[in-house]
């Protein structure tokens, strides 16, 4: 009923919020996007998207045609990989940034191995600003990293918001520099934090430089100082910091999807529909590979203030 093509121009849109960069992104004419919408729309019944002349946002009907999309194509894929997927051979060099690497990621790389037996999949795990290195220089085929939001470059598997975080039952002293816990230089989420409190006029002092996401964690229990994490990703044993931390905002990151141009394509794509399938989403409120359910966190309340303290 649903043709996948139509699909994924859909998603496409629904992703970028934007008929002109999906349109860019897929390769195809926006007149055709367009098309493509009109005839899924015309074949659900409803009005997927709300358009105007500058903006473009998904309808109630259009969040739910999402997850059935992402479904949809999961297992138009699956049923492609059975019939024809041992046909796929050769290698794929995959890159992943370190903190997504703990998430259920690795089951879906299980999944991926096993539904395409005679593709020899190396990974590698590291920073994303090193990921992006390695892709730029050909040494990777595709990479999983986090980008500054909207930046229009790879698939979009979800938008998050990065929160400063400690350990429950931390306080910070406003009269003091508050310590931070960050990546080796450079790091995205380093800058946005550095920026953000030199912006306040906020003082500040590193107290652990970490080359990965282990020791972000180790440091930031052990309560050597506040983390930046993204949202989707923090996990159950650290807590945001509240409103009443006077901290600034650090806006939004997406989470993407690179392919090196020079890649063997059917290889990279079943990759990247493997992962896209799996129930991300470029949603802030929808589900996502993470390492927990956002809707059970807490954040920290009331901290209460005392000198020398720190979280």
């Amino acid at each position: 009923m649903y043709e996948p093509e139509l699909l994924r121009t859909f998603l496409a849109v629904a992703q970028s919020l934007s008929f002109t960069q999906a349109a860019q992104r897929l390769g195809i004419r926006q007149p055709t996007v367009s098309q493509h919408v009109r005839r899924l729309e015309t074949s659900v019944g409803r009005a997927l998207f709300i358009r105007d002349t500058r903006t473009v946002t998904l309808t109630a009907d259009g969040e739910a045609m999402a997850g059935f999309a992402r479904t949809i194509l999961a297992a138009h894929e699956q049923a492609a990989g059975y019939f024809a997927g041992s046909g796929l051979r050769g290698r794929l060099r995959f890159g992943v940034s370190d903190d997504l690497a703990l998430t259920p990621l690795p089951r879906i790389l299980r999944d991926f191995r096993q539904l395409y037996p005679r593709i020899d999949l190396e990974l590698t795990v590291a920073q994303s600003s090193a990921l992006h290195r390695r892709l730029e220089s050909g040494h990777l085929d595709v990479a999983f990293v986090k980008h500054d939001s909207g930046d229009g470059r790879g698939r979009l598997v979800r938008r998050d918001r990065l929160v400063w975080s400690g350990v429950q039952g931390a306080r910070i002293d406003p009269e003091r520099p508050m310590p931070l816990v960050v990546y080796q230089a450079p790091s995205l989420s380093r800058t946005r934090a550095v920026e953000a409190l030199e912006r306040l006029g906020r003082t500040y002092r590193i107290t652990c430089t970490v080359r990965g996401v282990n020791g972000m964690l180790a440091a930031a229990r052990a309560g050597l100082g506040v983390a930046i994490f993204a949202r989707s990703l923090l996990p159950d044993d650290l807590v945001e910091l509240p409103e009443s931390a006077e901290l600034p905002g650090l806006g939004e990151i997406d989470l993407v999807l690179l392919t090196n141009p020079r890649a063997a394509t059917e290889p990279a794509e079943a990759l990247t529909a493997a992962i896209l399938g799996s129930g991300s989403s470029s949603s802030p409120s929808s589900p996502i590979v993470q390492l927990s359910a956002v809707s059970g966190r807490k954040k920290l309340h009331d901290p209460v203030t005392r000198p020398g303290s720190s979280a």
